[in-house]
Parts: C-alpha cells; sequence; structure tokens
C-alpha cells in the first residue's frame, strides 16, 4: 500500500509538472509583444520547454522573430490579435537547416520544422514575413547577376500528422509554405496573402504525400498551390477542395520540378477566378510519371490561359540546389521523357479576359516519340476574346523540349481554342469554346495527334 502511494505521488508530482510546462504564459519568459524588440530567444525557450502533447501560445500582441524552430508532439497557437513578425534582418535567420534545391533556392525561413510528428500550428494569429523589396532584394548586384538572399516563411521537412489550421500567413519574402517529404498533411481554413516580393508561392509540396487542403484563401503573387518533385519520391494523393486560389501566375501548377512526379491528385469546388499567366498547368519536363489527375467544378472568371498539359524533356535531375533556366536555347540535362497520362477535367466554367494573345488558349502538348495519353474533358464551357489574325492562324509553334515549361512562352497559338500536339485518346465531351469577337484561327488545331474524339 505504502508503495502504491509513493507511485500515485510520483504520477501527480509529474502530471503537474507538465500541466504547469504547458500552461507557463508569455509573460514567464518575458515576452514584450511591442513589434519592436527580437524576440526569437524567448519564444524558442517556450517551444523548447513545451512538453508532449503541450501548446505553446501566444497572446495578442506583436512579437519580432528569427527563424523559430518547431518540435512534434505540440501546438504553436497564435491567439487572435497575435502577429508574429519576420525580423528584417537576414543575419537573424538560421542557416543550421535544410534549404531548397529548386529555385530560388533560399536556405532561410521564419518557421521550421524537421523530422517532427503531429504537430499542429493553429490560431486565428498571423504569421507576417515582411518580405518586401526593400527589405530583401530580388537582387544584390544585376550587373554580376547575384540573386538577392530572401527568407521563406515556413518549411517543414520529413514531417508527418501535420495541421495548418485557420492560420493567417502573408508577406513571405519568397515561397509561402514549403513542404518537403512530408507526409498527412492537412491544411483547412487557411488564409494566404503573399505578394510581397518575387517567388510568392502559396502551398509548395515537395515529394509529399496524403496532403488535404481545403477551405483555404490564397492570394498569392506566383503560383497558388504548387506540387513539385525534386527527388525520385512521387508527390501522390493530394486533394484540394472548396479553396479560393488567385495569382499573378497559376492558381494550381504541378511540375516545375518533376523528377518523380505526381500520382492521384484531386482539385474539387474550388474558384480560380482572377488569375493571370495560366490557371491550371499539369507538367512534367524532369522524366516524373504525372497520372490520374481529376479535376472538376472549378470557376474562372476574368483569366488567362485556362490549362496547360505539356510533357517535355528538360530532364533536370535536381542533384544540387539549381536556379531555373527561361531562355530559348537550352538542352536536356540528362533525365529522360516521362509519362503524361489520365487525367479528367469537367464542369468548368471559365471566361479568359486578358490582352496579352499569347497568353490565352488551351495547349496540350508532349514531344516528338512521347505522347500525352489518355485526356477528357467533359462538360465545359470557356469564353475566349477572339481577335486572332491569319498571321497568327499562320504560326508553327517550336518543339523547345527543353525549355522551362510556361505556355505563353511558346507565343500567340494558331488556334484561338485548343491547340493539341503530340497526343493520343484525347476527347472533348461536351465541350463549348466560344469566341466573343471574330478570330481568323481555327477552334481546334490538331498536329501528330491519334485517337481524338469530340462527342
Amino acid at each position: 500500500m505504502r508503495d502504491r502511494k509513493k507511485v500515485l505521488g510520483f504520477v501527480v508530482v509529474v502530471m503537474a509538472a507538465l500541466l504547469a510546462a504547458s500552461c507557463r504564459t508569455a509573460p514567464d519568459y518575458g515576452l514584450k509583444g511591442d513589434g519592436k524588440t527580437l524576440e526569437t530567444a524567448a519564444i524558442q525557450a517556450m517551444i523548447d520547454a513545451c512538453p508532449p502533447g503541450g501548446t505553446v501560445k501566444i497572446p495578442a500582441g506583436e512579437y519580432v522573430v528569427g527563424t523559430l524552430k518547431l518540435k512534434g508532439g505540440m501546438t504553436f497557437h497564435l491567439e487572435e490579435g497575435a502577429v508574429l513578425l519576420g525580423s528584417t534582418n537576414l543575419a537573424d535567420y538560421a542557416r543550421d537547416i535544410q534549404g531548397a534545391i529548386e529555385a530560388p533556392a533560399f536556405d532561410e525561413c521564419l518557421l521550421y520544422a524537421e523530422n517532427a510528428t503531429n504537430l499542429t500550428l493553429s490560431g486565428k494569429g498571423v504569421v507576417d514575413g515582411r518580405g518586401y523589396k526593400e527589405h530583401f532584394p530580388e537582387w544584390i548586384s544585376r550587373e554580376d547577376n547575384v540573386l538577392g538572399d530572401r527568407p521563406m516563411l515556413i518549411r517543414f521537412v520529413g514531417c508527418r500528422n501535420l495541421t495548418l489550421n485557420e492560420v493567417t500567413l502573408k508577406n513571405a519574402a519568397s515561397w509561402c509554405t514549403h513542404m518537403v517529404d512530408c507526409e498527412d498533411v492537412v491544411a483547412r481554413g487557411v488564409t494566404i496573402d503573399s505578394q510581397a516580393n518575387k517567388n510568392n508561392d502559396g502551398f509548395d509540396l515537395d515529394g509529399c504525400k496524403n496532403v488535404l487542403i481545403e477551405y483555404c484563401t490564397i492570394f498569392s503573387g506566383d503560383d497558388s498551390i504548387c506540387p513539385k518533385s525534386t527527388t525520385t519520391r512521387i508527390t501522390e494523393n493530394i486533394t484540394v477542395r472548396n479553396c479560393r486560389a488567385k495569382s499573378h501566375t497559376a492558381a494550381f501548377k504541378c511540375g516545375t520540378s518533376s523528377r518523380g512526379g505526381f500520382r492521384n491528385i484531386t482539385i474539387a469546388d474550388c474558384d480560380f477566378s482572377g488569375t493571370r499567366m495560366g490557371v491550371i498547368k499539369l507538367l512534367s519536363v524532369d522524366g516524373g510519371l504525372l497520372e490520374n489527375i481529376n479535376i472538376s467544378n472549378i470557376r474562372m472568371d476574368d483569366v488567362e490561359g485556362p490549362l496547360f498539359i505539356r510533357l517535355g524533356g528538360r530532364g533536370r535531375i535536381y542533384d544540387r540546389p539549381t536556379e531555373q533556366v527561361y531562355g530559348e536555347e537550352v538542352k536536356s540535362e540528362g533525365a529522360p521523357p516521362g509519362v503524361v497520362r489520365h487525367i479528367r477535367i469537367s464542369n468548368i466554367r471559365a471566361t479568359v479576359k486578358g490582352d496579352i494573345p499569347k497568353r490565352n488558349g488551351i495547349m496540350i502538348s508532349g514531344i516528338p516519340g512521347h505522347c500525352i495519353e489518355d485526356v477528357v474533358l467533359k462538360d465545359v464551357e470557356i469564353s475566349f476574346p477572339g481577335g486572332g489574325t491569319a498571321a497568327d492562324a499562320a504560326r508553327e509553334i517550336a518543339e523547345d523540349a527543353a525549355r522551362y515549361p510556361e505556355q505563353f512562352f511558346f507565343g500567340v497559338l494558331p488556334s484561338w481554342g485548343a491547340y493539341i500536339r503530340h497526343a493520343k485518346n484525347v476527347t472533348f465531351d461536351n465541350v463549348r469554346l466560344t469566341s466573343r469577337t471574330p478570330d481568323a484561327r481555327e477552334r481546334l488545331v490538331l498536329v501528330d495527334t491519334e485517337g481524338f474524339v469530340e462527342k
């Protein structure tokens, strides 16, 4: 009996200690929240002291911080009115962390976690990177072609069971949320407003698996949602639903890097209106697989090109941090072309409005000897601006097999609706394409295409 009481007493002491640690408040760590004092060390101390299953709560106030290293088994909660302000001094950001390998290959970030399991970032507070150009210029020297070092907002590497709930993420100096080799990720009700600088992607998912992004609002300068693949690990089982995304470059872009590839991606019930430079882009140019893509119930009002599907031959291996190459005279970097197949797109309503003709139209293109296969567009209605000339209709489109995959790099298409090349078994089922003004080009142009069916 006496031993049992000792054990119970020990348990009570331990539980009390854990409760005390999880309930310690910001004043216990001397936080000021004045928007001026650098408070990285104090908040990091709160994180380090948080017990398994505990919560670090950041109360209302403005907290200037450099890199914070989160850990597994905890919740980092930003209460309403709490704002993390990214330091404008690059020296306040950690370098002993894993960086990016695809351009922009920056190492620094504001919130970081590595090999963490059961990590939650939550609350109605704000993470503001303050990544404006006056703090982090795009170029240090244009004359010497030296790109300015700019911190990302969030990077999670090798993490499992990640949850982002309700938080607002804004003003990253480059990418906003970079996840590498992460599994079982949920982003729900997240707001991203990141247009302060260059390369302002929303969600970047490299080699990730089992990801759900829902009820999120994303206004980004660069790609809003961008699955990537810089290794042979396939990015797969990605679901995006009930989201609002608007971007200067793409709402959903899959494959700026595509070494391993992509499989089982679903996008449903989203509004991608107001997006420039192409709305949905499905790309494999570095040898990877891209298959089993299902896109349905998408609204696209006031957009530029609604759809770009590309199988290319750049062949980048990504064995080192690599910047992008945008020039015309580029060659394959070694990896053989991959495969693009099994794509279903349905219930799309789009109005294309753009005064840059080369950014309009639909392009589906493989390369000689490597065809895109099995693509179905069903119940699609798209209004195009028209206005193409006879010279536009006579244009021959370069293959540019190894060039960076962006549709407008090919110039004005010889069709005002869809240009399909090096493709097999493409089906248009109840696809209504209309032109609002006269156009000298054809509605559809097919080149090296087998098994095209229009119902």
